[in-house]
Parts: C-alpha cells; structure tokens; sequence
C-alpha cells in the first residue's frame, strides 16, 4: 500500500465478491484506511468500502462532513432495521448515474473501530442509507441490484454509455452536477 487507490467502477469483478472479514486490526488496517481517505475525499464521496478500491476485507470509511472527521466501521453488522425509505442514490463505482431505491429509513449497525473497539451506531435517513450502501459494497453488491428487472436493464445500458464517455474522456452525466449519495454536496453514497 502506500498513496492513493483508484476506485473501481461497476463491470470490475472485485465488486461482486464477499469481502473477507478482518481478523487483525493492526498498522496495516489503519495504513489502508489512510490511503482509502485520499481516493474518498478526491471523489467528493461520503463513504467509501474496502471493495471499491479493490481490497476484500469487510471495511468502509465514512464522512459526512459535519465536522466529526473520518470515521472508520470493520467488520460492521445491521442488526436492526425499521421504516421505509425512497432516496435518489448514486455510487462512486456508478458514476454519473443516481436511482430512486428503497431501503430501511432507519438500522442499528455494529463493528469495530481502528482501535478494535466496539462500535455501536443508531442511525436513520442519511447516515443509515450510507451503512447500507457501504455495507452492500462488502457482500458484493451494488445499487443496481436494488431496481426492477426493466429498469435494472435500462441502467445497465445507460451504464454502457457513460462508461464510454468516461474512458474517452467526453463529457457525459458524471460531470453534469452534484450526484445524490456519493458526492458532499448531494444529500447521500
């Protein structure tokens, strides 16, 4: 390790693999999780998964810039979950592309922190549609998995082109705006 990862977009089948569970919280876990910091803040997200930068452990880093700074959750657990909620969802992996997704209002997460020591997090709306999201990531699976087979397929397509537009270097949706759940500005990743 050493300096900033790259993220990896959807069609990379790091993405679509269970991450392994951490066993060791030591230098190098905290090592990793400086350098996943870089590639989160330089994509204007609020979280960012272990996966998405191509590592298999079952880690994610989060902020929502409300000034308490980078946390990290290892190892996390929903343990609870109540409510409904319908929020437009993006992901650094899916760039320029957002989708309405339903998922629990409001979870109890639990894991670790760097220092190995037991987290426990009652959240709702934003920051736990954030845990969900990163927690998705560590069971290989993405927001594109959540919608309706003829809408999962206009996705896909849409995916094709845009993924285009960013290996060829155009301007395409990933650079029209703000993007809802990845960005800081948007309201959710």
């Amino acid at each position: 390790m050493g300096g900033t990862f790259e993220i990896r977009l959807m069609g990379d089948p790091v993405l679509r693999q269970r991450a392994a569970e951490i066993t060791d919280i030591d230098g190098r876990v905290a090592r990793m999780v400086d350098d996943m910091l870089p590639a989160m803040y330089e994509a204007e997200g609020i979280g960012l998964a272990a996966p998405q930068v191509g590592i298999q452990r079952r880690l994610f880093i989060f902020d929502l810039y409300e000034g308490d700074g980078p946390q990290t959750l290892i190892n996390p657990e929903i343990v609870e979950s109540e409510g409904e909620w319908t929020y437009t969802e993006g992901c650094l992996s899916v760039p320029g592309l957002t989708f309405d997704i339903v998922r629990p209002k409001e979870v109890h997460i639990v894991g670790r922190d760097l220092d190995g020591n037991e987290v426990s997090i009652e959240a709702d709306e934003l920051l736990a549609r954030l845990f969900q999201h990163e927690l998705d990531h560590l069971d290989g699976v993405l927001l594109v998995d959540h919608l309706e087979r003829a809408e999962r397929k206009e996705a896909l397509r849409d995916w094709r082109v845009q993924l285009a537009q960013l290996q060829s270097g155009t301007n395409g949706p990933a650079e029209s705006g703000p993007v809802p759940l990845v960005g800081r500005n948007a309201a959710a990743d």
